[in-house]
């Protein structure tokens, strides 16, 4: 165990929160909780979840070996020795991790906000953490480990002496995200936005907004909602936040009735200049993300801070020194031996909402000498039945933006290409790997080209790609980029939930 690091989890508490049996040495403790054998670090306690592809009893030889504090299972895995530091749970080790999250929830005395939405949640999420950490120790769940183990896994590893805890909760199907909530637990709840996503599970956005309504579910009566005032699901979501005994609901926007109300923002192509009035407060700012909808993620981050507690000047003047979140629109200058282009990945996720949001700040980005603007784009999943039309749709934001080329992959994504006016058809593939060398192959300096797919698109391949050119000193972005932006295990295979 590494003596700089916090104890997380004695042996002995461990299994007071479990309800399970030790075996081997006892006296352990652990820094840190995962699910992932390849990302062990001394310390961790590994707990052995049972994937849609893995079980990871297979691996808890691995971890050990790794330094793993101990492993959690629900039985003894065959060929460990005999002297292994085992927590043998009683039931599934799932169930186990959640009762560890449950205990590590109510130790805590943070101030604790639920974050969720269409579109922007990981973006809120991950501005809550930079403002806070100014103001106190903050703990928020990492990358979008935000269902129904990624929330366990995230309460299992907040600290008990946090200030402030900033969880991202997800779904994509109604009757998920009030479980989460009701182990989390939050004092605040933001909803960024309401969207036409995941619309192959849902009847509309009315039922969207109902199945988000359900972060209510964790809020005593004393807690705060804070809802966009902007969006046209405000009024019902509203509604729905009374019903669970909500009394106060604020609320972000344009609006002039909003509690967080933007006053006027100028957007350019790298950060915005904001003027707000924060429940009276009025603010000027600078937002080192740029386009529109960070900007209004930034009214919900400085209202749910005044709910908290916290300082809302301070945090907005926090926003200055935002840095990007990966995947969601960190850029890199690539050098190639003709001249370098502009390299914007937001290849994480993909929505409606989103692309038309990213392609505006595409739109800002201007070319260098002989430059083009290009869009690589793949299809946003969980569209259903309109996924053509709402690919299609995306024709008029690449229009605004003046996109000079679309490169395209996925069966949707034909859909809008074959739309296209035949001087904007760059190129068109089945998947992203069979896409990855025509894009290569046709960049050239002065170009900026964004990249944007949902995660089961795999346009992060193109990415990597890209970024592989680079011919400049190595740099430690460059290296980065050479990693594939893989959340772990199990999110792969499950992806994130909106």
């Amino acid at each position: 165990m590494n003596a700089d690091k916090t104890v997380l989890w004695t042996a002995d508490d461990a299994a007071a929160a479990t309800g399970g049996r030790l075996a081997g040495p006892s006296a352990w403790a652990a820094t840190a909780v995962t699910i992932d054998s390849r990302k062990v670090a001394p310390g961790d306690l590994f707990v052995a979840i049972r994937g849609p592809n893995f079980d990871g009893h297979a691996f808890v030889g691995a971890a050990l070996a790794a330094g793993a504090a101990a492993a959690l299972v629900d039985h003894l895995p065959d060929g460990l020795p005999a002297d292994a530091p085992l927590l043998i749970a009683p039931a599934d080790t799932l169930q186990s991790m959640a009762a560890l999250g449950a205990v590590a929830r109510a130790r805590c005395g943070a101030r604790i906000v639920g974050v969720t939405g269409s579109v922007g949640k990981t973006g809120t999420k991950e501005t809550l953490r930079h403002v806070l950490s100014a103001q106190g120790s903050t703990y928020a769940n990492e990358g979008s480990l935000n269902n129904h183990w990624g929330v366990p896994l995230s309460l299992a590893r907040l600290p008990a002496d946090s200030t402030y805890g900033v969880f991202e909760l997800g779904m994509n199907h109604a009757g998920e995200l009030g479980p989460l909530s009701r182990q989390v637990k939050p004092h605040v709840a933001i909803i960024t936005t309401i969207e036409a996503v995941h619309l192959e599970f849902f009847s509309g956005v009315e039922a969207i907004a109902d199945a988000k309504a359900e972060i209510f579910e964790g809020l005593d009566a004393d807690g705060i909602a804070v809802l966009n005032r902007d969006n046209g699901q405000y009024a019902r979501l509203a509604a729905a936040a009374r019903r669970h005994g909500l009394t106060r609901i604020w609320s972000f926007g344009a609006n002039e009735d909003a509690d967080a109300r933007l006053i006027d923002c100028s957007l350019h192509a790298t950060c915005s200049s904001v003027t707000a009035v924060i429940r009276g407060e009025r603010l000027h700012y600078c937002l080192s993300q740029p386009g529109r909808h960070w900007v209004m993620n930034s009214l919900s981050v400085l209202l749910a801070v005044k709910a908290l507690g916290g300082d809302a000047a301070a945090a907005a003047r926090s926003l200055s020194s935002l840095p990007p979140v990966k995947g969601r629109g960190t850029r890199k200058r690539i050098q190639l031996p003709q001249g370098a282009f502009t390299l914007i990945d937001e290849s994480y996720n993909a929505s409606p909402a989103a692309m038309a949001a990213t392609l505006e700040v595409l739109g800002k980005v201007d070319p260098g000498a002989g430059g083009r603007r290009i869009a690589v784009l793949g299809d946003m999943r969980e569209l259903g039945e309109r996924a053509d039309a709402l690919h299609i749709g995306l024709a008029e934001p690449l229009r605004a933006a003046q996109v000079d080329a679309v490169y395209a992959c996925g069966p949707h994504m034909r859909a809008l290409f074959d739309r296209l006016p035949a001087a904007m058809r760059g190129a068109w593939t089945e998947t992203s790997m069979e896409l990855a060398p025509i894009v290569t192959g046709t960049v050239k300096g002065g170009d900026v080209i964004m990249v944007k797919g949902s995660l089961g698109s795999r346009t992060g391949l193109i990415v990597d790609a890209l970024a592989a050119l680079d011919s400049g000193p190595e740099s430690e972005d460059k290296a980065a980029s050479r990693t594939t932006n893989q959340p772990q295990a199990a999110q792969s295979a499950q992806g994130p939930r909106g």
